[in-house]
């Protein structure tokens, strides 16, 4: 375990159970209703989607999609790979925090979609209230999940000279976050 230094990468490891950093991360994620979502295609090339997401308490992230979207596509052809990052733009520059998620996703299984749809009640804006017809059989959209395997929260910026300040993470426990 070691603080960020140039030789890390510059990501701590060392307060990954901090009990104050869990609860900012935890206040990130709830706070905030969209995130992005980064994918790759098998030809390597890369893809961000702007998303409105849900998440449970096991820190799965859901939404939902067009089974025809490039994200959607870039899913179902490399195995779920895929990074998630999410994060407040009502920030001053410099003092922006954010989670960086890396994980994989797929479309919900049809039995399980009339349990995650309440969710997209409870949290939206809108008065929208979705079905889970919405999401099944010949419906072109799918709710998909995102199970994080590593999470890092932006860290201190850290001055490297007089001038220069070089920006961290702190790499989460997990399993400190679920639950």
């Amino acid at each position: 375990m070691s603080m960020a230094t140039e030789e890390n990468g510059w990501v701590n490891t060392a307060d990954g159970q901090n009990p104050a950093l869990l609860a900012r991360a935890r206040q990130i994620l709830a706070s905030t209703l969209y995130a992005t979502l980064a994918t790759s295609s098998p030809a390597g090339l890369p893809w961000a989607a702007p998303l409105f997401f849900v998440y449970d308490a096991d820190w799965n992230l859901y939404w939902s999609s067009a089974i025809a979207a490039r994200h959607s596509q870039d899913l179902a052809a490399s195995g779920g790979r895929a990074a998630i990052a999410v994060y407040s733009t009502d920030r001053a520059v410099g003092k922006g925090q954010g989670l960086y998620l890396v994980g994989r996703a797929a479309a919900v299984e049809p039995e399980a979609v009339a349990q995650i749809v309440p969710l997209f009640d409870r949290r939206s804006p809108l008065e929208q209230h979705r079905s889970p017809a919405d999401y099944l059989g010949p419906s072109p959209r799918r709710i998909y999940r995102f199970q994080p395997e590593a999470v890092w929260m932006t860290g201190d910026r850290l001055p490297v000279s007089e001038t220069v300040l070089v920006d961290t993470r702190v790499q989460l426990d997990l399993a400190s976050l679920v639950g």
